[in-house]
């Protein structure tokens, strides 16, 4: 009988899902996203109301997750619960909070805490929120009084998710709140956000010194529809450089990149304010030259025909599976930052109602990922978005990216095929091919082949 193959991943590796709590939480009516739904921005026309009730009940999927076999979860905390009026605290929500990173210590998680995920309590959007650089004492305020009511409970911590996906969607393509469409407001929401981080980052290491502290980008590959045109290939590196890189480069450098980082003031104490990566991937863009929009640099996104892709949303497209960009963000983070940190895939998901695409997409992904830190990238561990069907912004209920399926009326659960897969591999610490041939056999014959991984594809 032959030996079975196996991709083993690193003794330690952190397996978890994802999740925001405007989306899971349910209740938040403090906060600009609960305005933008009550001005009728939400394509879908859902509201979000309990969302995946888990103001009362985030326990029972905190169980969901311990039947998987994961070993750490990602949750944020709403600040708008938290400081409802300014300067004002309110203990209760703590508490819940408190009691929530209890559970999940009680179960073996390791909780990984977010303090800002795209939501702002209404007073502090009403003085600018992030658009303004006097502002950001606030947020500073805030993330000081919760790691030092939490600390005892948890000691990773996400100062913000995705400052490049809160400036671009809210600032320049208008579609997140505040609807606005303003280049150079853009890159300063992005300035100060990043400037936020390194602020808080040294108040939590001040209060913690043994946490684990960073923030996490949204990586986004933008590649010419076609290679041999500079025009498409000018389009596509300009958008990537402006959304992907410009704040990893301010991180790192204390300056956004070429031109606003000359336009815009300089980060202060910028090197050295992270203890790791984290790494939000999805998809990437096709870019092909436009003339007619000046505001996207000439270049508009397109969808490859006959590709799998993630089912759409209303609001916007999710995009092509497309498993080798995570190999390739992966090493561009790691060659960019000198591999100075390790790495978190703090997001990674799939669109997929029916769950017919996720299994294979999720397995080429975790295979690409194998291939990475076989490479020598310093990868510690997996956050898949997410556990369970959750209000995904202005789509709503429409799309579900969930492990776990949620009738959102009666609150039902009810796992999908993935969730089992999941489970398996975060059993296993690894890939095996019996996980394989039970849930993706069409990839029996690639996913374990190293000329395979080398060709750039994973096909699903």
């Amino acid at each position: 009988m032959s030996q079975q193959r196996i991709l083993r991943f690193p003794r330690g590796f952190l397996w978890g899902t994802a999740s925001a709590a405007y989306q899971c939480e349910g209740g938040n009516t403090n906060n600009q996203w609960y305005r933008w739904e009550q001005q009728g921005h939400i394509r879908s026309g859902d509201v979000c109301g309990k969302a995946s009730d888990w103001w009362e009940h985030a326990e029972k999927d905190f169980l969901l997750a311990e039947q998987m076999e994961n070993n750490a979860l990602r949750l944020s905390l709403e600040w708008s619960r938290i400081e409802p009026e300014e300067g004002h605290w309110d203990d209760t929500a703590i508490e819940r909070y408190r009691a929530m990173l209890v559970d999940l210590r009680r179960l073996h998680m390791t909780p990984v805490v977010t303090l800002h995920h795209f939501t702002d309590p209404l007073w502090f959007t009403e003085r600018g929120g992030f658009a303004e650089a006097e502002n950001l004492r606030f947020f500073t305020r805030y993330v000081e009084h919760v790691v030092a009511a939490l600390q005892d409970v948890c000691s990773f911590w996400i100062t913000i998710n995705e400052p490049n996906v809160y400036a671009f969607q809210g600032y320049l393509r208008g579609i997140f709140p505040p609807g606005e469409k303003d280049l150079l407001r853009t890159f300063m929401v992005l300035r100060n956000l990043m400037q936020a981080h390194i602020e808080a980052f040294y108040v939590i290491r001040h209060l913690q010194p043994e946490a684990l502290i960073g923030y996490c980008l949204h990586y986004r590959l933008f590649d010419p529809v076609n290679a041999l045109s500079p025009l498409d290939r000018s389009a596509a590196s300009i958008q990537e450089n402006m959304f992907t890189w410009s704040a990893l480069q301010a991180a790192e450098t204390g300056r956004l990149t070429f031109p606003v980082g000359q336009v815009l003031p300089p980060l202060t104490h910028a090197v050295g304010a992270r203890d790791y990566h984290g790494v939000n991937y999805y998809t990437r863009e096709m870019v092909r030259f436009d003339p007619l929009m000046p505001g996207e640099a000439f270049g508009r996104r397109v969808v490859r025909p006959n590709v799998i892709r993630n089912d759409d949303g209303i609001d916007d497209g999710f995009g092509e599976i497309y498993p080798w960009g995570l190999y390739r963000v992966l090493t561009s983070i790691y060659q960019r930052t000198r591999g100075n940190k390790p790495l978190y895939i703090t997001e990674n998901g799939f669109s997929d109602r029916d769950d017919d695409m996720r299994p294979a997409a999720l397995l080429a992904h975790l295979a690409v990922l194998h291939r990475a830190i076989r490479d020598g990238i310093p990868v510690r561990g997996y956050f898949h978005w997410t556990l369970v069907d959750n209000f995904e912004w202005n789509d709503g209920w429409f799309v579900r990216f969930g492990l776990i399926e949620i009738d959102p009326i009666t609150q039902r659960r009810m796992p999908r095929r993935s969730a089992s897969m999941f489970g398996e591999i975060c059993q296993a610490n690894a890939i095996t091919e019996a996980i394989v041939e039970r849930y993706a056999p069409e990839l029996s014959a690639s996913i374990f082949t190293k000329s395979d991984l080398q060709g750039k594809e994973i096909r699903v």
